[in-house]
């Protein structure tokens, strides 16, 4: 049977949750790596799953391993770690399949910075036993993922981190301090850029780790934002001892395995320009409610934004289609720099519409969130966690940089520590 559209079926949950057959019959399939699986394939792998368990009282943790084991955590991994080798895009399938059948979805919000980054470097770069080792609770939740990359001497410039990976005998002694740190107050595991080598130039001399932040050698301070709360930390390793059996490709190759982690970031955080979902969909939500605030003026710039935040959506659709027969690229940039100006900008539309909620906040007490989300907040925390936009992720001036030299081929801008050993830079 060829390829079904999406839209050409229904998922009939009642007959799933009895048992029932699904409405489209097909065989459940040997699948190979690399060979593609119709829509009916695929609904009937779903409607399987979900049979099994009532979703109304089932664990999260138990139904997602249980996806994980079925390949459908994420279709275009290889068979045995979350996935059935499919094309990307049709994870597209799978979660509205199990949306309408109303099963628990991964906590996104807690193990963001797992799911959409430390997953996919792993399968790019891990051995089969790093894989075996960390894929399944990574996608359950069981354990949570944080990013140990910037410090304060290498923000933008990620090639220069000092923090020393020596080695020491099957382990590495890692000693140094990140900054920046997304939920590494809630993190058991942690992915780590780390210097190997400092005789020859920056971006040569990195490997890349998982780090157990158990390991009595980390220690974790919370940073207070603007916004009053903590999702973000310094972390200080001191003589943390790293197996090499954690080390995540090469030596000397982690500036390569890094880039991994980082596209696929930028394209997790430009993924939140959504029309309904996004800021925009706060405001176009109230907008529906309340008269007070509408005007032709501000109609107008309401259209402007909705247009211009669904131009970017669009335009993130078609790169993750881009990106079914592999890792994502430069491109991602673009992406994550569209949104971080959109939300700024219409944060603050949202406050010209409501002026009075610019002197209002929710709580000014220091809250270690378990995971950072503007949705339910007021207008005056939307406007200022939005200020963290154009900075996480890599800023939108090193954005810049990487689209116009790496996307449109424009000439580089003057670097002075280029081809010099990265102990022979000043600092």
């Amino acid at each position: 049977m060829g390829i079904v559209g999406e839209d050409e079926f229904t998922f009939d949950n009642s007959r799933a949750r009895a048992g029932g057959a699904a409405p489209c019959e097909a065989p459940r399939s040997n699948t190979s790596p690399g060979r593609w699986l119709t829509v009916v394939d695929l609904h009937a792998e779903v409607a399987t799953l979900v049979q099994r368990f009532d979703l109304d009282t089932v664990d999260r943790a138990e139904f997602l391993g249980a996806r994980f084991d079925a390949g459908l955590a994420w279709v275009h991994f290889p068979l045995g770690r979350g996935g059935l080798g499919l094309p990307r895009n049709e994870q597209v399938v799978v979660e509205r399949l199990l949306g309408a059948a109303g099963a628990p979805p991964p906590d996104f919000g807690r193990n963001s910075i797992g799911l959409g980054m430390a997953a996919p470097t792993l399968v790019e770069f891990g051995t089969p036993e790093q894989q075996d080792r960390y894929l399944r609770p990574l996608f359950t939740g069981e354990e949570i993922w944080c990013q140990l990359f910037s410090e304060p001497g290498a923000g933008s410039d990620l090639a220069a981190v000092a923090t020393k990976a020596v080695p020491d005998g099957e382990a590495w002694t890692v000693n140094g301090q990140k900054v920046w740190t997304s939920s590494a107050h809630n993190a058991q595991r942690a992915i780590l850029l780390a210097r190997t080598d400092p005789t020859v130039v920056k971006h040569a001399g990195l490997s890349y780790f998982v780090v157990d932040m158990s390991d009595p050698g980390v220690e974790v301070r919370a940073l207070r934002q603007i916004t009053g709360e903590a999702e973000f930390n310094e972390v200080f390793l001191n003589d943390v001892r790293i197996p090499d059996t954690d080390r995540i490709g090469q030596i000397g190759e982690g500036w390569r395995v890094a880039t991994t982690t980082l596209n696929n970031e930028r394209v997790a955080i430009g993924s939140g320009a959504d029309r309904e979902a996004g800021q925009i969909g706060v405001i176009t939500q109230r907008w529906r409610t309340d008269p007070s605030i509408r005007s032709e003026a501000e109609h107008d710039r309401l259209m402007r934004w909705w247009v211009e935040t669904e131009v970017t959506r669009l335009a993130g659709e078609r790169l993750r289609q881009q990106l079914a027969i592999g890792q994502p690229g430069p491109e991602s940039s673009a992406m994550k720099l569209a949104f971080a100006s959109q939300a700024q900008k219409v944060s603050g539309f949202a406050l010209e519409l409501d002026p009075d909620a610019g002197l209002l906040y929710d709580d000014w007490t220091m809250v270690r969130t378990a995971s950072a989300t503007f949705l339910g907040r007021g207008p005056g925390f939307r406007y200022l966690r939005a200020k963290g936009n154009s900075i996480e992720g890599g800023t939108s001036e090193i954005m810049r940089n990487v689209v116009s030299e790496r996307v449109l081929g424009l000439p580089a801008d003057h670097r002075p520590d280029k081809g010099i050993p990265f102990n022979e830079v000043p600092r």
